[in-house]
Formats: structure tokens, C-alpha cells, sequence
């Protein structure tokens, strides 16, 4: 091989080594960006799955009856066309979407007062109750409220609304925004009171 040829082979040698090494520079971050990018990228599917999860119900029940008890004596009976629990939802809820019929009773099982509502929703942790569209209590005075949304706190005891009522009472007629009353719906008072119609909010 004549010096010529060894020097161009060597030049040749000496390039792609360099190549080599500026190919090996972009390289090794671009796959180790890749890497790690892959290595963080989220399991979308479980993140999915979860946040359905808290919206999918646990429990559907059909025509249920459902008896509350206290001191092994019923205390309140909830009968429901659908009822819906959402037990894996961030607050736990059971949805009545076609409506409730509840009814209270006393010591001696008499019948202290009746709700119906054509939508109801109940709140585990809270033992909140709200019942929606068309709610009509009746207490065992004979005594009936119409409104459109009323809440039954049960951890105080408190039957309340704010939105407009109507009460059939002993007395008469009254109408007013908002209410409140105790369980048996027989202490109620009636706020805002105004003269005329009962109108849907």
C-alpha cells in the first residue's frame, strides 16, 4: 500500500469515528428522553377506570322497601319504584330517580306523617335527605305541604326548605319561601309569608 492510499484510508478512519461520535451525542439523550418520557407517561386506562368507578352504581334495586329502625321499633319506611346507590363515588349517595313514597311512625306504630316526591337523593355521610319535584308532606293533623325541594336532616332532627311552600293548615292556606319544621312535621314555621298563588321556582 503506498503512503498516499495509507493516508487516505486513515482520513476516512479518522471521519467516521467522528461521525460515530456526534451520532452517539444525539442520540443517547434523544432514546433516554424517550425512555423516561415512557417510563412517566401515565396509566390512563387505570386513571379511567377509577374516575368511571366513582360513577357507576354499586347497588340497583327495583320496587325496594326499605325499614329504618331504632330500639328494634320501625321508625321509617321508604318504599321506591328505582332505587340507585353510588357507594364508590367521592361522597356515597343513593339516588331515588323515580320518585319516594316515606312514611314515619311512632312508638305504638301509627303513622306520625307521609312524603312523596317524584326525585330524591340521599347522602350517607350527611344523612341528608333531599327530595325534589312535587314534594307533598302530610303530618297526622291532616295538615299538607307542597314544594318543590325540602331537605330532612336526619343527624338534626330538621326538616327544612328555602325555596316556595304551600301549607294547608288547620288555619287556612299560607305561602311562603322557605320553612322549617321538626321530623313529625307537626312544629312547622313557615318563612317569608306572603299573600296569593304558590308558583314553581
Amino acid at each position: 500500500m503506498s503512503a498516499q492510499l495509507l493516508e487516505n484510508a486513515n482520513s476516512i478512519s479518522v471521519k467516521f469515528i467522528n461521525f460515530l461520535r456526534v451520532l452517539v451525542k444525539r442520540l443517547v439523550p434523544a432514546i433516554a428522553g424517550a425512555i423516561l418520557l415512557f417510563a412517566c407517561k401515565p396509566d390512563t386506562e387505570a386513571i379511567q377506570y377509577f374516575s368511571d368507578k366513582k360513577s357507576i352504581p354499586g347497588i340497583t334495586a327495583y320496587n325496594s322497601e326499605v325499614l329504618y329502625t331504632e330500639d328494634g321499633k320501625a321508625k321509617i319506611k321508604v318504599f321506591a319504584p328505582v332505587t340507585i346507590h353510588y357507594q364508590f363515588s367521592e361522597e356515597p349517595y343513593t339516588d331515588f330517580p323515580e320518585g319516594i313514597t316515606v312514611y314515619t311512625y311512632d312508638d305504638t306504630l301509627g303513622v306520625e306523617s307521609t312524603l312523596s316526591a317524584k326525585q330524591a337523593i340521599f347522602f350517607d355521610k350527611k344523612n341528608l335527605w333531599q327530595a325534589k319535584n312535587n314534594v307533598v308532606a302530610k303530618n297526622r293533623k291532616g295538615e299538607v305541604l307542597n314544594t318543590e325541594e325540602l331537605f330532612w336532616d336526619q343527624k338534626k332532627k330538621l326538616i327544612y326548605s328555602n325555596v316556595n311552600v304551600k301549607i294547608n293548615s288547620v288555619n287556612g292556606v299560607i305561602y311562603g319561601k322557605g320553612l322549617t319544621s321538626d321530623e313529625t312535621f307537626d312544629n312547622w314555621e313557615v318563612k317569608q309569608p306572603y299573600g296569593g298563588e304558590f308558583t314553581v321556582e
